[in-house]
């Protein structure tokens, strides 16, 4: 009996340890992929969410795009801090979706934080992206998606590339957003600088 016992306790044991490991860790399964899968994925996906970003509101899209390219330092001492906060917020709405205000709370700063990093990092992509493909001669919005999907695919070669893309382009991209979302640390453009008349001889 005993060693039934044990026979069926290491048994039920062994089978629900399986379970959590591939639903409990998406990075681990996504990382698990084939590399040309993965760089394959990224590419469809960074093109997609741009083509969204950009068509759903090409006014904010632009501007937040030339706003990353323009001033990249401001953006980056801005979103960084906020890129901190916004995902220290939505880690706790993921932690109190379990509990009986999860449904109030928890779910709001879920979807609103992934909401703004998910654009913010489509943004600093395609900023990165169009300010490659202006060094080789191809200043356009469409190049600059395209230039930005390639680099996403390229990225997802190596886990390690696809951090260091998606932690840059999360914090200048959240940081463009916001400063075009309230319209601080912005700077003065070319077109608003004051020029002194000239002298007359």
């Amino acid at each position: 009996m005993i060693g039934e016992n044990t026979g069926a306790t290491t048994g039920t044991a062994v089978e629900p340890t399986g379970v959590p490991t591939v639903l409990g860790d998406p990075i681990g399964t996504y990382v698990g992929f084939e590399p040309a899968v993965v760089a394959g994925a990224q590419f469809l996906a960074a093109i997609v969410l741009a083509g969204v970003v950009v068509g759903l509101a090409p006014g904010f899209g632009r501007r937040t795009i030339l706003m990353c390219r323009r001033s990249p330092a401001i953006s980056v001492c801005i979103g960084l801090p906020a890129v901190i906060v916004v995902g220290a917020l939505t880690a706790t709405g993921y932690v109190i979706l379990g509990s009986s205000i999860g449904t109030a709370f928890g779910l709001p700063l879920v979807l609103g934080g992934l909401a703004l990093l998910l654009v913010g990092t489509t943004v600093g992509v395609v900023a990165i992206g169009r300010t490659i493909a202006a060094r080789l001669g191809r200043n356009g919005l469409g190049y600059g998606i395209l230039v930005g999907g390639l680099l996403a695919g390229l990225a997802g070669v190596s886990p390690w590339g696809t951090v260091a893309l998606v932690s840059l382009a999360a914090v200048i991209g959240t940081g463009a957003c916001l400063r075009v979302l309230f319209g601080f640390g912005t700077t003065t453009g070319s077109n608003e600088r004051v020029v002194p008349p000239a002298n007359k001889v």
